[in-house]
């Protein structure tokens, strides 16, 4: 759309963004292509909503539920002790509906065909993780998460709830930080 509007084929954006997702999202156009690649190694921040206790076919609620399960009694602190074990350096399995291209083919439309390939974990920073809110009733929550570029808060989320002995979905995502530029 912006080649289009802007009429010229040289641009490049700071990391892509789940199609339900908003935020921060820079573009770079024409000689402002070469900054791109020091600009995407910064830290990105968001701000995630999740909901236990069932799990989807893309990890957020635009999905297809595939799984659902109980979710443990538990409250706010043991909540925050669980997410103190997601921050720091450590691998994480790019899903099945993401951009990441494996031998030339985008994962999400393989993903779409009903077709899941083998995937290799990749290395991801947790710098800070916060608990904003936790409603026990709802089983809802939201999140602070600031990162590095790579890194799927949809299988952050699913791995968090693993971690609480249930499952659970992204419902509601938006970047508020990435590449030096920040919502206002």
């Amino acid at each position: 759309f912006l080649r289009r509007v802007l009429n010229t084929k040289k641009i490049g954006h700071g990391g892509t963004l789940d199609p339900d997702a908003a935020g921060v999202l820079p573009v770079f156009v024409g000689s402002a292509t070469r900054l791109l690649e020091f600009a995407v190694e910064g830290r990105k921040e968001y701000i995630a909503e999740f909901t236990l206790g069932a799990q989807t076919v893309t990890g957020d609620d635009s999905g297809e539920v595939v799984k659902t399960m109980p979710v443990p009694a538990f409250g706010k602190q043991e909540l925050e002790a669980v997410l103190a074990q997601f921050t720091g350096k450590q691998l994480q399995l790019p899903p099945m509906y993401s951009a990441v291209s494996v031998n030339g083919q985008r994962l999400y439309k393989l993903a779409r065909q009903g077709v899941e390939i083998e995937r290799e974990a990749r290395p991801v920073h947790i710098a800070a993780l916060r608990l904003l809110e936790y409603d026990e009733a709802q089983r809802a929550g939201r999140l602070a998460v600031t990162c590095s570029k790579g890194t799927y808060i949809r299988t952050l989320i699913e791995d968090i709830a693993d971690a609480l002995g249930t499952c659970g979905v992204m419902t509601a995502l938006r970047r508020t930080a990435a590449c030096g530029f920040a919502l206002g």
